[in-house]
């Protein structure tokens, strides 16, 4: 698959730091190389020696003295090597992606690790994008909605690049933020029968996968990428923590590389210390361990979950309407006979102590009237999810 039209002209100037390359060979080398070519700090000369982390009843994972000078040293941009190879095994026995026949100088899939995840809208904003919103409704997007946007380019059209067709579509498959909607199976077929047919790429942030309430988990969109055209973004935030920033991109080789190239430039890795932290963890637990404290987070938030649909059906029913969400932790509700609820969730709900965000805060124009609103459920507890309802349902029957 040729990548050149997906890479901007700024990203395929990109070219390897020196410095990087030169850390990362003195990081390969034997103890007997002697280097003079790094900026490296000296790190006997920083004050933390080491760590304990513990971890419940679990064994606690020890930072001795060399960890910690490692651990608070530069590393690789890509990630850490073990973190990396035990990721790849991770995302094989969950995804077992279809082996795609890449030209040989292209290697496979690849995979390195980021800081974190942030809001995907906001990352793309500022870059200038023609964004073209694709509705949806609770089962995620409509893939015939995205086949009549489609329809006005010729699938031929992606080879002429004076066309502007489009290079990729960015989604939230599963427990979408804010509207909690996940992508099913079918539909998910269906959008990636169009991708290979008008030559778009993939990007699958998917932040709550490891959040899904029902078994078994929906096929992911890097499961079936046959073409190399699913990039997938993974996160730790909402299973070990969001305080750390790790995650990890899984995909085409050529793509990846590019990532790398902007890391060092930017970031310059993500930091060792965290890194460090996440790998020896998952290698103290193994792929069993780390599944089963997911079984653990879900069960936590399917309780949240099943605590905030109790309150809406007590004290919204008839006020609102929504559906409920098979992952992640938000569910997104319409609030019946109000065009837009900016004013009653910023203004009046917080004069009576209750926080939503208004479903404009969400749209490509924020300007945008919206009778929506978004409700999390993975702080509050049941009885101050039943106290916010009761409060917002008098505010709803005030302002009708």
């Amino acid at each position: 698959m040729n990548y050149a039209r997906f890479i901007t002209a700024k990203s395929a100037a990109r070219r390897p730091s020196p410095i990087r390359v030169y850390t990362e060979l003195q990081n390969r080398a034997p103890k007997s190389v002697i280097s003079l070519a790094t900026g490296s700090p000296n790190p006997n000369t920083f004050p933390f020696k080491t760590a304990t982390i513990n971890i419940g009843n679990q064994k606690a994972i020890q930072f001795d003295e060399q960890i910690m000078k490692r651990a608070l040293q530069y590393s690789e941009s890509a990630g850490i090597p073990e973190l990396l190879s035990w990721l790849k095994k991770l995302q094989v026995k969950l995804h077992n992606p279809p082996t795609v026949h890449y030209p040989s100088s292209q290697g496979q899939m690849d995979i390195c690790v980021t800081s974190g995840s942030q809001d995907g809208l906001c990352k793309l904003r500022p870059m200038g994008c023609n964004m073209i919103n694709v509705p949806s409704d609770e089962y995620g997007i409509i893939p015939d909605s995205l086949k009549e946007i489609l329809s006005k380019w010729k699938p031929e059209d992606s080879k002429n690049p004076e066309k502007n067709t489009p290079k990729f579509l960015y989604t939230v498959p599963n427990g979408d933020n804010p509207t909690g909607n996940s992508l099913t199976s079918n539909r998910k077929n269906e959008i990636y029968e169009l991708a290979r047919k008008y030559d778009f790429l993939i990007i699958e942030d998917d932040p709550y996968y490891f959040l899904q309430f029902n078994k078994p988990w929906a096929p992911t969109f890097l499961s079936m990428d046959v073409d190399g055209r699913v990039i997938r973004a993974d996160s730790f935030s909402k299973v070990l923590s969001s305080g750390l920033r790790i995650g990890f991109i899984t995909g085409p080789k050529p793509l990846i590389e590019r990532i790398v190239l902007h890391t060092q430039v930017s970031t310059l890795h993500t930091s060792t210390f965290t890194q460090l932290m996440v790998s020896q963890l998952l290698h103290q637990w193994g792929e069993e361990g780390f599944l089963a404290h997911i079984e653990r987070v879900i069960d936590y938030y399917r309780k949240q979950k099943d605590a905030l649909l109790k309150a809406a059906d007590k004290w919204l029913s008839g006020l609102a309407e929504w559906h409920a969400p098979t992952a992640g932790m938000f569910v997104w509700f319409k609030i019946k006979g109000i065009s837009d609820v900016k004013k009653l969730v910023e203004e009046k709900a917080i004069k009576k102590e209750i926080l939503m965000v208004p479903g404009n805060a969400f749209y490509i124009d924020s300007s945008a009237p919206s009778p929506y609103f978004r409700a999390s459920f993975s702080l509050a507890s049941p009885e101050q999810m039943d106290i916010a309802f009761q409060r917002l349902a008098e505010l709803i029957k005030e302002s009708l």
